[in-house]
């Protein structure tokens, strides 16, 4: 008989294995789905199957209740052991490295008898994949930068899962009164494109109560440490939680502390010992006398010290120091308020899951003023990239939809970068749309030579076009391609042309260092979503989040303009010109 939190990693392992052997995705989906639902039950589990109720709980349909069922009552399901038993050992764990699919953990397994990770990585040192039909010391030498790769992000999760979870915990946290005030700390708070772990600081006088209280989130599995003011646990995913209570009157110092990162906190400390203080997370206090200062938020902490308040993503001792020294304040930076228009969206029309019409109006709900549809141009035909004939069409919905909503539907494209630097329509087609957005989606392997020409030259071509996802990484599973980017941003600044900060949270491109290098030279960004369905409409918040990280100011921001304003800014025709 095994409990809810052993049922859940069941049902997720089906989930992976049912993936990694070519099934369904939504199927696969559905079994993550339901542990995540499993693991928010607080009504007794024995019951519910006692009482044939498990299909109450939502996500849970007949079929994933009678697994669950089946895992509580004997400890074991069939499905389960047939997976495990059709597929390699091990194929889960192979599965996270990047670039390594099922097909060639297949061949591995088969030849090598390769069983995990430690296995593969041993293999590859002494030289035995090469040797393998089908790879060779090429291939030998990725796998083994792809499990470096792995090794490295392995405790790491994407920012997006952080925040969910994180809103949840915090949500969770908050219902207990005692708590005064509560706030998620950390590298989530910075807005870090991955996250290790959550923080949690609480503002309370029964630091003991409210520790009861966390340790009852449905998904708790373990108890790592416990103090006075500090609980350390892990959920039953593993992810491990650390609660900081402390009292109301420590609460900024606190949270400031747990906001981090080390490196600013060096430096302000290093500043405060000049003004005769030293800051800890117990407060603000004068060196002369030991006397405690009133700290009543972070803008007074910063104040204290002779700084203007440095908002949380930019504590990363990458300059921010240095601007507030100089007189520099950050009040401008964007915010997710000050975005008028809903950049980089896609339709039914290529890849996306929703019509025209469904995106506008949910843009339109959120408060946009207009929407930019910039489906996949030709060579993109994995995608459904549009042929002209096809744009032509669409551009006739665009009309009827329009007729629709108040906000204004923008027509554009976004155009692959080509092998050449040339983009995927003719600038005849390109000049009579209202935004161009110009990306790399093929080819990402040349070297940083032909790359660096080929993204140059793309910068040069004399419509007006914004550089998409500019690097092409994904997030825990593909590298920046390479390219010398300091050389493309001054062909941009020299030429017509805008940033992307795309705002799809398993991108995040392009990071931090490379805005700042781009606000130097000059340049606009466009603030995007990349959204490929409605949902992913709420990406607009990942996106300005990056963008704060690299000290992106509302003046800088395109669709931060009226429509009018954005419409002329980057129409590919006369932007710029």
């Amino acid at each position: 008989m095994l409990d809810k939190l052993a049922i859940a990693r069941a049902l997720r392992e089906i989930g992976s294995l049912l993936e990694l052997r070519g099934d369904n995705p939504f199927k696969a989906r559905a079994y993550d789905n339901g542990a995540r639902s499993l693991e928010k039950l607080t009504e007794d589990l024995g019951k519910l199957v006692d009482e044939r109720r498990l299909t109450e709980i939502k996500g849970i349909g007949d079929a994933l209740a009678a697994k669950i069922s089946e895992l509580f009552l004997t400890g074991r399901c069939a499905m389960l052991d047939e997976l495990r038993a059709e597929l390699p050992p091990g194929i889960v764990e192979l599965s996270l490295v990047p670039d390594l699919g099922p097909k060639k953990i297949a061949a591995l397994v088969t030849a090598l008898g390769i069983t995990g990770v430690a296995d593969l990585k041993a293999a590859c040192e002494a030289g035995r994949v090469r040797d393998v039909a089908g790879f060779g010391e090429t291939s030998e030498l990725k796998i083994l930068d792809g499990i470096r790769r792995f090794e490295s992000h392995e405790e790491r999760m994407l920012l997006v899962h952080a925040v969910e979870l994180g809103e949840e915990l915090l949500a969770f946290v908050r219902q207990d009164a005692a708590v005064v005030q509560a706030d998620l700390a950390g590298s989530l708070r910075r807005s870090k494109e991955t996250v290790a772990d959550l923080d949690i600081v609480v503002a309370t006088d029964e630091p003991a109560r409210v520790m009861d209280h966390f340790l009852k989130f449905p998904a708790m599995a373990k108890v790592e440490a416990r103090g006075d003011t500090k609980c350390t646990a892990r959920l039953s995913t593993g992810v491990q939680i650390d609660l900081r209570a402390v009292p109301p009157a420590d609460y900024a110092t606190a949270l400031h502390h747990f906001t981090g990162s080390k490196e600013h906190h060096v430096r302000v400390r290093g500043i405060a010992r000049d003004h005769g203080l030293t800051i800890s997370e117990w407060g603000v206090t004068q060196i002369s006398d030991g006397k405690k200062l009133d700290i009543t938020d972070e803008k007074a902490l910063y104040a204290a010290v002779g700084l203007p308040f440095i908002p949380p993503e930019l504590r990363e001792n990458e300059g921010e120091i240095e601007a507030a020294l100089a007189g520099e304040t950050f009040e401008d930076l964007i915010a997710l308020g000050d975005l008028r228009g809903m950049v980089h969206c896609h339709t039914t029309y290529s890849d996306g899951k929703n019509s025209i019409a469904e995106m506008a109006l949910a843009a339109e709900a959120m408060g946009m003023r207009y929407l930019t549809i910039t489906d996949h141009s030709p060579t993109a035909s994995y995608a459904g990239g549009l042929t002209i004939d096809r744009m032509l069409e669409q551009w006739d919905e665009i009309a009827r939809v329009q007729e629709l909503v108040k906000l204004k539907i923008l027509r554009g494209t976004e155009s692959d970068i080509l092998a050449d630097g040339a983009l995927d329509f003719p600038d005849a087609i390109l000049e009579k749309l209202d935004v161009v957005i110009a990306s790399v989606h093929s080819r990402m392997k040349m070297d940083e030579d032909t790359m660096t020409r080929r993204l140059v030259g793309a910068m040069r071509q004399p419509v007006f076009k914004i550089w998409g996802h500019a690097l092409g990484r994904l997030l825990l599973k593909r590298e920046p391609f390479a390219c010398r980017v300091e050389e493309v941003l001054d062909a941009a600044a020299a030429s017509r042309a805008a940033i992307e900060v795309n705002g799809d949270p398993f991108r995040l491109d392009m990071e931090p260092r490379w805005l700042r290098e781009a606000r130097k030279r000059g340049l606009k960004f466009v603030i995007s979503t990349d959204a490929h369905s409605v949902k992913a409409l709420n990406n607009l918040r990942y996106g300005v989040g990056i963008a704060r990280r690299g000290g992106v100011r509302r003046s800088e921001v395109l669709n931060a303009l009226d429509v009018e304003g954005f419409r002329a800014a980057v129409n590919p025709a006369t932007a710029g010109a």
